[in-house]
């Protein structure tokens, strides 16, 4: 995928996974993702069996969740010490 197509996937999810072109893979993740940040209390078998029936199997989902557990730690402490974004680091939208 050259860099441009690729610029404009990772500004689509940005802006609202629902509405990018993804991969049944990609949306079952990204429905995961969404839902061990925002509501990680009401996890439970019927997310895995999700993820399974995307065709993930259960080294992918743990490694998934781990990823995303740890990007889910470190916004928090980075949040919880004010912790401000490099200068290099563009605002999504601007180019």
């Amino acid at each position: 995928m050259p860099d441009d197509e690729a610029d404009a996937l990772v500004e689509a999810i940005a802006r609202d996974w629902r509405t990018a072109s993804l991969s049944a893979v990609d949306r079952a993740l990204c429905a995961y993702a969404e839902k061990l940040t925002l509501a990680p209390a009401g996890m439970g078998e019927s997310d895995v069996k999700a993820l399974r029936a995307a065709g993930l199997d259960d080294i992918a989902i743990h490694d998934a969740t781990q990823i995303i557990g740890f990007f889910n730690y470190i916004n928090r402490v980075a949040d919880a010490l004010g912790v401000q974004p490099e200068d290099f680091v563009r605002p999504w939208g601007e180019g």
